[in-house]
């Protein structure tokens, strides 16, 4: 990676999970893997947010292979929410991809579609339509207000954890008990 505007406190391949103290409904319980950080924003899907449609129904829509895919399509955020993306394990390649980590990749073309429905797609792979989107100065900004907890991602929970389980995954990385954590809230 060249020296560019990544810099040392770059959240890239982090989690977000929402505080309590975060005043936005939309992310009540989000967890957002961050996918971008630079000092000119940041850019990350809700990974434990799944929308109401199956990815076999965006398949079938598209005229793609696939139809009996009963996986769940998340929502990414609330920015641009007809968009996809596609995060998901190295190998083929793929238009318009980026490079997150070794590890991960995100995908924002068809092709990887096509290829998941004909069973040719990564290994592991995450579908999400729209993104969480931070403008410059604006996630340091939520962060320094406690709207947000982060710690470092892994694959693990974001491709192998079930989705109703993730946020409970993260606190516990984070060090929070969920138990411990819900008893407590709305008491002082």
């Amino acid at each position: 990676m060249t020296a560019s505007k990544h810099s040392p406190n770059s959240l890239r391949h982090h989690f977000l999970v929402a505080s309590p103290y975060l005043e936005d409904p939309r992310f009540h319980g989000a967890v957002i893997y961050v996918c971008e950080h630079s000092d000119d924003g940041a850019l990350g899907l809700m990974i434990n947010h799944p929308l109401d449609i199956h990815l076999g129904e965006i398949l079938e829509q598209l005229d793609m292979e696939g139809g009996e895919l009963d996986l769940p399509v998340f929502s990414g955020g609330p920015v641009q929410p007809e968009r996809g993306f596609v995060l998901h394990s190295p190998g083929t390649s793929w238009h318009n991809t980026a490079q997150v980590t070794d590890d991960v990749m995100l995908t924002t073309s068809r092709d990887i579609l096509e290829g998941i429905g004909c069973e040719e797609g990564p290994e592991e792979f995450l579908v999400a339509l729209g993104y969480a989107g931070w403008g410059e100065g604006q996630l340091e900004s939520e962060l320094g207000s406690n709207s947000w907890l982060t710690c470092p991602a892994n694959t693990d929970i974001l491709f192998r954890t079930p989705w109703d389980k993730r946020y409970e995954a993260v606190l516990k990385l984070i060090g929070i008990d969920l138990n411990q954590l819900s008893e407590s809230i709305g008491h002082a």
